[in-house]
């Protein structure tokens, strides 16, 4: 009996783009976690069919849900402000004295045509849509927010002449609006910006179908295959080159760049898929099983996967990262000018108090494993610098200067993080950014707790619950990274943007200074 395919969620969910070097080096590494028993004879670095020119971040992939909310935001304050002009223009006398009839067909038309944009999935932007089947949508949409007002204006007895010119003004504007928006999107898709990166995770008969799909529709890029049977797999699966085994994915350089991981292990095999689920979940990317048995399923699946940056049924996560997006430009650039003169005097203490520049600049995990570089003032002796956090700071560090002290008490060394928030590498509130290969003791601080990249999955901070929760500084213990990755993951759980509002305001307390955590 045939049955439908499906890709079904197991687990939820950077750098810039990469150049031709860093292509190069990402292919180098692919080559050297093979085995022995398959060398590549032509000493050629495999790229496969999908492998873009650059690779573009799951960071930068996933702003899309986020545009298309402030698509609808712009289109519903051009209908209302074009409805309050139209009514202004046809009712006599002052706007706010006329009657509620007289304004009520106003905004009738311009609540059904915000409603009738969304029914008519003019937020979707599929990727073989006509721009002249969005425009007689549009249309439609007009019409019908028209009817409604015309109808609400004859049952409150009101003139219909403001209505028509309201109905002209409002499809002009958005014909020229989603015209743009159209052609925004069609330049991302050719930049791969809303094109998911994949990996798949299993050489199998199941994984070579879920290729040859996407092969065939073009719209989904898999980088790469993953098995922990190399000596039996191939070196490649439909020109996909086979990178590793499972343990070189979950340290392997391209998962930044990585949407979704899909397991095409057979779902009966339980046990096998068990243990690779058991073993993905510490990656911070989205986990997928592939229930794969009838083609126009899997061509279903990878349509949904392929229009999923842009799909406008955004979910709530997606609204509470468009509501934090929001939250972090505004109260951070308001931020960046108010502090202005208060960092110009910082940069004068640093260069001042030690030689060296004033800005030090450090490699750090972003979201779902993205290596960013965090800006911060310096608070060491420039030839102490240590940029990858082998020796953390401990009291009385004879590395810390004078001026690095006071800035490391009150955290002012992290305002120039600002930048960062406003770029869209870091937010206002979340877990705090570790440097890459950050040790405790003796051991990288990662190895120490199962769920660690679990962290990075949200944007880092420049404070968070954990810091508020007295979980600052340095770590020297592995309960203390075992404390810090907890709280981390509670507010990951819990996040919104009142929480934030409320992290925010307790971390200003922490200005003055925290006696017992040695910074």
């Amino acid at each position: 009996m045939a049955a439908a395919a499906a890709l079904r969620k197991a687990s939820p969910a950077t750098k810039p783009s990469l150049d031709a070097a860093g292509l190069q080096a990402l292919a180098a590494e692919a080559v050297a976690a093979m085995p022995a028993t398959a060398p590549d004879p032509d000493g050629a670095a495999r790229r496969g069919p999908f492998r873009p020119e650059k690779l573009v971040s799951a960071r930068a992939r996933r702003s899309g849900v986020l545009t298309v909310g402030l698509f609808r935001r712009i289109d519903a304050l051009a209908l209302l402000g074009l409805a309050g002009l139209t009514a202004e223009a046809s009712i006599v006398g002052p706007l706010m004295a006329s009657p509620v009839g007289a304004v009520l067909p106003f905004a009738a038309a311009a609540l059904i045509a915000g409603w009738a944009l969304n029914g008519f999935d003019l937020y979707r932007f599929g990727r073989d849509e006509l721009l002249s089947r969005r425009f007689a949508r549009l249309a439609g949409a007009i019409a019908l927010a028209g009817a409604g007002g015309a109808l609400t204006a004859w049952l409150t007895g009101a003139a219909v002449s403001g209505l028509i010119a309201w109905s002209g003004l409002a499809l002009a504007a958005l014909l020229a609006a989603h015209a743009g928006w159209w052609s925004t999107v069609r330049r991302w898709r050719r930049t791969g910006k809303l094109t998911p990166n994949v990996l798949v995770v299993g050489a199998t008969r199941h994984a070579e179908r879920l290729i040859q799909s996407a092969l065939e529709r073009r719209d989904v890029n898999i980088l790469g295959v993953f098995d922990d049977r190399l000596a039996r797999a191939p070196r490649a699966i439909g020109g996909v080159p086979v990178l590793g085994t499972t343990d070189a994915l979950l340290e392997h350089r391209i998962t930044p760049y990585v949407d979704r991981i899909v397991v095409a292990v057979d779902p009966s095999a339980k046990t096998r898929v068990r243990e690779l689920m058991q073993r993905l979940r510490v990656l911070p990317n989205e986990v997928t099983l592939l229930v794969d048995v009838e083609d126009d399923g899997r061509s279903a699946a990878l349509a949904r996967l392929a229009d999923s940056a842009l799909d406008g049924g955004a979910t709530d996560d997606d609204r509470r990262a468009f509501a934090k997006r929001m939250q972090d430009v505004a109260i951070g650039t308001l931020a960046l000018v108010l502090l202005s003169p208060l960092l110009a005097a910082i940069a004068l203490a640093v260069r001042l108090d030690s030689a060296g520049p004033v800005f030090f600049r450090q490699r750090r995990h972003g979201f779902n494993n993205e290596a960013i570089t965090v800006w911060k003032f310096r608070t060491m002796r420039h030839e102490a610098a240590d940029a990858k956090a082998e020796r953390q700071v401990t009291l009385g560090d004879e590395r810390v200067t004078r001026v690095g002290r006071f800035l490391r008490r009150t955290s002012l060394d992290e305002l120039p993080q600002l930048l960062n928030v406003i770029k869209g590498e870091m937010s206002l509130v979340g877990p705090r950014p570790h440097a890459i290969g950050m040790k405790t003791g003796e051991i990288e601080s990662s190895r120490l707790v199962a769920e660690y990249a679990w962290r990075h999955r949200i944007k880092p901070g420049m404070t968070g619950w954990a810091a508020i929760k007295g979980s600052r500084g340095p770590l020297h213990t592995a309960a203390e990274v075992r404390r810090r990755v907890s709280l981390d993951v509670e507010y990951i759980e819990r996040q919104s943007f009142w929480l934030d509002l409320y992290v925010m305001v307790m971390t200003l307390p922490c200005l003055l200074g925290d006696r017992e955590a040695a910074r």
